[in-house]
């Protein structure tokens, strides 16, 4: 990690909202698009959902939904990410004297839930239904315009409709990043040991890469809590289903109807998108960070 300078890093709000919106304007955006139209439509293979996504646009399809949410969602997440994992990291390490890998899963956990109910609640919320509206043409009628949508969340269920799965995302990002940044620190200690390389001494830039890319995938174990929290903000409706939509009934439903291949739904895009978003927001955000902090010398 960047050094563990003393004060708040308050530059860390721009590198995590510039990263983020590098990561989601690039390789991002489209695994989020594929990796919600599977979790949305769980009886779709990859290739279905590929092709699904292609029809509303080709090319362009597959950036539904990232002017102006997926932006807005990017630019704030990222600020908030980057900030409050940062200090959590520099204050577990410094003051309470735990290891890079402990320090990291306390300092995702921490940046994950800020990030969620900061902002993410509402952005989700509006992305997922930009993305599984396109069912109401399946079903007859006509789709209304996510602003429209909103409009109509917010005067029937005010901020709580709004924010609705939020609870579902602080779990996922809770447990996203904290594996993000966990398993990400233990692969440096890993690779420091098995190289003979001191703490005090930088490591080369695909040693951060990997590392990275190591706790991007193995972040993706909790691929359910992700499936829930797409059905519970989709646009797409169950007649059959009434009351209100929680983690629990909901996980239950998935289960019933689509059993546990269906709680795993979208985890192939899904791997790879955490795998960028972990080598955009650690390794590239750590580059970055150093940078800032060694006066724009090479560190």
């Amino acid at each position: 990690m960047a050094p563990a300078e003393k004060g708040f890093s308050w530059s860390n709000i721009a590198v995590g909202a510039t990263m983020n919106l590098f990561e989601v304007t690039t390789l991002g955006q489209p695994l989020e698009v594929l990796k919600t139209q599977m979790a949305a439509n769980r009886s779709q293979s990859m290739a279905q959902a590929f092709r699904t996504v292609w029809s509303r646009g080709g090319f362009f399809g597959f950036y539904q939904g990232l002017i102006p949410w997926a932006w807005i969602e990017g630019s704030t997440k990222g600020a908030v990410l980057m900030f409050t994992s940062s200090e959590i990291e520099k204050v577990s390490i410094r003051d309470l004297g735990v290891s890079p890998a402990a320090a990291g899963m306390l300092g995702g956990i921490g940046g994950g839930i800020a990030q969620a109910y900061a902002t993410m609640g509402f952005c989700t919320c509006m992305k997922t239904v930009e993305i599984t509206r396109h069912k109401q043409v399946e079903a007859g009628g006509k789709p209304e315009s996510t602003f429209k949508v909103f409009a109509d969340i917010y005067k029937r269920e005010g901020i709580k409709g709004i924010n609705k799965g939020v609870n579902a995302v602080a779990v996922r990002q809770a447990t996203n990043w904290g594996s993000r940044f966990g398993f990400a620190r233990l692969g440096e200690t890993m690779i420091r040991k098995a190289k003979g390389i001191s703490d005090d001494k930088k490591l080369g830039a695909m040693d951060k890469i990997f590392s990275a890319t190591i706790g991007g995938a193995l972040s993706t174990w909790n691929q359910p809590i992700e499936v829930v929290r797409v059905e519970m903000q989709s646009a797409i409706k169950d007649p059959n289903r009434t009351g209100k939509k929680t983690i629990a009934n909901t996980l239950k439903y998935i289960y019933e109807t689509n059993g546990i291949k269906g709680l795993y739904r979208g985890v192939t895009p899904r791997i790879g998108l955490g795998i960028w978003q972990s080598v955009c927001m650690i390794s590239f955000g750590d580059a970055v960070k150093a940078y800032i902090a060694s006066g724009g010398r090479k560190p």
